[in-house]
Order: structure tokens, then sequence, then C-alpha cells
């Protein structure tokens, strides 16, 4: 993209797609040009889903420091359900570039393309596994990750019965079995099958 002339190249991904609660997470990254010829400025910075939560967190620090300008944003759960998922991944990452405060003249998201009304649609390459390839999406897969990540652990002491510390709103089997004895909450994204199927085992045991 430097080749073509771009200068300020945006990174897009999002965290928290396949979750069962929680909100859906994405980052938008601006590096400095001079931070895809000199590696050493961002070094480490990789796919987040490679790394430890001990270097996710020290790399998003480095790229907040660092970066030209990040921009993170959320959708709700009650947004993932009306909306559904692939529209209200569209939607923030639309949110997360306008929070940037440099305004991107091009911008490479992780598979998903925006929505064709957004104002940076026409300034959009979509890539396959851009979060492995591109400096950038990589950079965002950090910033959303981590950030999301520290949301559902301050969630989780609010509601400890469904450790959201420690599953981040994943379904794992204390989730699940949360959820099918206690039933789900605000939290939780109830156009999903998992979540409904374990709200129908609840409300069928009350009525038991």
């Amino acid at each position: 993209m430097l080749r073509e002339g771009y200068r300020l190249i945006a990174g897009v991904d999002e965290a928290g797609r396949g979750a069962w609660a929680g909100p859906l997470t994405a980052a938008a990254v601006i590096l400095p040009p001079v931070a895809y010829a000199d590696p050493r400025l961002f070094a480490g910075v990789a796919d987040s889903k490679q790394l430890t939560p001990r270097a996710r967190e020290r790399l998003a620090r480095l790229i907040h420091a660092r970066a030209a300008a990040v921009g993170v944003a959320h959708a709700s759960p009650r947004e993932i359900d009306e909306y559904g998922i692939a529209a209200a991944g569209r939607l923030t990452m639309h949110r997360a570039l306008r929070r940037l405060r440099l305004d991107p003249d091009h911008v490479i998201v992780d598979a998903f393309p925006l929505d064709p009304a957004s104002r940076f649609a026409d300034r959009q390459t979509a890539v396959i596994r851009a979060d492995a390839t591109c400096l950038a999406v990589a950079a965002a897969s950090i910033c959303a990750k981590v950030a999301r990540d520290r949301l559902m652990r301050q969630l989780g002491r609010r509601f400890p019965d469904y450790a959201f510390q420690r599953n981040k709103g994943y379904g794992t089997a204390r989730h699940r079995s949360a959820l099918r004895s206690l039933g789900p909450i605000a939290l939780h994204r109830q156009s999903f099958a998992p979540v409904r199927e374990a709200h129908a085992a609840h409300s069928l045991a009350l009525a038991v």
C-alpha cells in the first residue's frame, strides 16, 4: 500500500465474534510510515491469537504509545441480536475508524469488508488472514482483544457466577452450566443458539 502512495493506512480487526456474552469489539490502528521501514519499532506485534495474554498487554501499551492513531469501539449484545453478528461487526469497525484522530487514506480489514454505505467503503481492501500478513491489522487485533478482555474481566467481577474473567464470554463447560442453572442475563447474546438452548433448559427446569 505504501508503494501505491498511501501514507495513513488503517488496519482494522475485531474480537469476540464467537463469544456467547459480552460486546463485539473492534480496533483501528494507523502506524507511522517509519514502522514499515524499521520493524524494531513494533517488534513482536503479530496476530493476537498467537500471543500470550501477558504479551498482548505489553504490546497493546506499545501500540498505543507509538501508533499514529488508535480507535477502539464496541457493539453491545443487544445490537448483535438486533442486527446480526456480521452487520454488528461492520458497525463496530466503522465506529473504531471514526474514533481515530487521523482520517486514513486507505483501510485494510481482516476478511470482512465494511458496509458499502460506510464513508470508508471506497478506500478499503479486505484481506483473508490480514492479521497474519499486515502489521497494522495485527496491531488492531491486539488492541481489540486486550480492550475486550479488560472489559470482560470487569464484568466478571460484577457477575461472578458466569466466570467472565476466565472465559471472556466464550462457551466453556462452566459457562454453559451457569447458563442452564441461572439462565442468561442482559450481557448474553440471546440470538445465539447455545444461549437460546440454555435459556430453554433453564425455563423448563423452573417449570418442573
